[in-house]
């Protein structure tokens, strides 16, 4: 038995160590995938890859990252600004409030912000955005309060046509649209006119950019209507300015 195996391995031992070679090669070429081959194909081809390197895709790939780094310090630049009140407008005495809740169920309806009684933020006050009317506060604790959006279906402002001074009723109907309902049967209304608070309304300031036509229905009954986008993006809100505002009593046509 002991010489059939020495006469084995004399004529089979380097076929044997190299399978076992080979086999162990294989098994850390596994475990490394293949790391090893790939450092030392680097290594010999080094001298000639200097030939074929191409630094534009580099030089593109940095330009698309730099653009969106400048594109998110503008963004928050645009949100600092309107934080620190750098706008000087007529508009502007009020106080700056965080979002700090809003309902999954109803997130184009109401909103919670991080201002309450303590800082003056009352039922009634109206709340501003980058862009136009948010909406109106109805409920204050000492330290927070509730907003209703101009978005809500409840919501309901008198609203005129900057051009032609048209008015109706504008009420919410989802996070980026609204319904104006024109007191006239024949409105002179366009698509793109803006859209203001009305000098009529008892429960907001006039003048305010509410939003803009983007379609119009005259054959709607028993009015006509048109659709209008809110210039504030309510949806996408961190920030907003609370301005005071007591209703008048003595309104003479609307209520809104």
């Amino acid at each position: 038995m002991i010489d059939t195996l020495r006469r084995w391995w004399g004529r089979y031992s380097i076929h044997f160590l190299s399978a076992l070679v080979g086999l162990a090669i294989a098994l850390g070429l596994r475990i490394t995938q293949g790391m090893p081959l790939l450092e030392a194909y680097q290594f010999f081809t080094q001298p000639w890859q200097w030939v074929s390197r191409n630094p534009e895709p580099l030089i593109e790939s940095r330009t698309v990252e730099l653009n969106a780094r400048m594109a998110e310090l503008e963004s928050q630049n645009e949100q600092l600004k309107q934080l620190l009140n750098l706008e000087v407008t007529k508009r502007n005495q009020g106080t700056w409030a965080m979002v700090i809740g809003r309902s999954g169920e109803a997130w184009w309806s109401q909103m919670v912000l991080s201002k309450g009684s303590q800082d003056g933020v009352l039922p009634g006050a109206i709340a501003l955005g980058s862009g136009g009317l948010v909406g109106r506060v109805t409920a204050a604790s000492p330290h927070s309060s509730r907003l209703l959006l101009v978005s809500d279906p409840s919501s309901v402002v008198g609203v005129s046509l900057a051009r032609s001074r048209f008015m109706g009723i504008l009420r919410g109907q989802n996070q980026r649209n609204g319904v104006l309902e024109f007191f006239e049967r024949d409105p002179d209304v366009r698509v793109g006119d803006v859209v203001l608070t009305s000098p009529y309304t008892t429960r907001f300031p006039p003048g305010i950019v509410v939003g803009q036509v983007v379609s119009i229905n005259l054959d709607k009954q028993p009015a006509p209507e048109a659709v209008v986008a809110f210039s504030a993006p309510l949806g996408l809100l961190e920030y907003v300015n609370v301005q005071p505002f007591t209703a008048k009593s003595d309104a003479l046509l609307l209520s809104p």
